[in-house]
């Protein structure tokens, strides 16, 4: 099977943008996968490619791991990832595509027009946004923006908050790549991208922390919110596209 280096080029983007801009790589990589994949592929190789970056990102970012939040966001998310793993299934994938798509820009917009929005840091909103990324991880592929969300309100220092982050991502991974394979999401293809986006997983997020220290935070926040405005916009043009082109034959 052909390699499209291309596409491998622009996960490493991704998970340098997303360990940068603490969305993740998943908001940038399952939008991108699309555009070279089927919805469904790209959701087993977005579970095997985080499984390596959170590793790294455990390993790099390890000072401080939030325990309290490792149970009030960790558990949820691992729960509710298994229900959306499931419907995934179930679900038409030009659906989820739509949804991912609208998700993505509303998202960005969001925050770009209510930079102040934040979260009370309290057990409720934590078991809540855990639930909600979990369950977004496991339908979408793609739920690090609404786990960043919730876990700002707690203020963590920037090591301690990527690396408590990375644990509940790979609790995260680690329970949908056995959901994901058993619907029938990883096989010869997925397998044969495998040792190369461990690499990226590991490459990019070594990268990611590098840049981090010279570029402001907040300042590559924004500019990821609209890369992943972008990205949505893209995704439903896309789709759009397809559609009108199927319609017209």
């Amino acid at each position: 099977m052909k390699i499209n280096y291309i596409f491998l080029l622009l996960a490493l983007v991704a998970e340098i943008i997303g360990t940068i801009g603490g969305f993740g790589s998943s908001v940038f990589f399952v939008p991108l996968g699309n555009f070279y994949f089927d919805f469904y592929s790209v959701l087993g190789m977005t579970a095997i490619f985080h499984l390596s970056s959170n590793v790294s990102k455990i390993f790099l970012f390890k000072k401080g791991l939030d325990k309290k939040l490792l149970l009030y966001i960790g558990v949820p998310s691992v729960l509710f990832v298994i229900v959306g793993g499931f419907l995934s299934k179930i679900v038409n994938s030009s659906a989820l595509e739509i949804v991912l798509g609208v998700f993505l820009v509303a998202f960005s917009l969001l925050f770009l027009i209510k930079s102040e929005i934040i979260i009370l840091p309290n057990k409720k909103n934590s078991v809540i946004g855990g639930a909600l990324s979990g369950f977004s991880a496991g339908l979408l592929g793609t739920g690090g923006a609404i786990r960043g969300l919730t876990m700002a309100a707690f203020n963590l220092e920037k090591s301690a908050f990527i690396a408590t982050s990375a644990f509940i991502d790979f609790m995260i991974d680690f329970s949908r790549t056995f959901v994901y394979y058993g619907n029938g999401y990883i096989g010869k293809q997925e397998l044969t991208y495998l040792p190369f986006l461990f690499v990226i997983g590991l490459v990019g997020t070594y990268l990611g922390k590098r840049i981090l220290h010279y570029i402001p935070q907040e300042k590559f926040r924004k500019l990821s919110l609209i890369f992943i405005l972008l990205i949505g916009l893209a995704t439903i043009a896309g789709l759009a596209f397809n559609y009108w082109d199927s319609f017209s034959s």
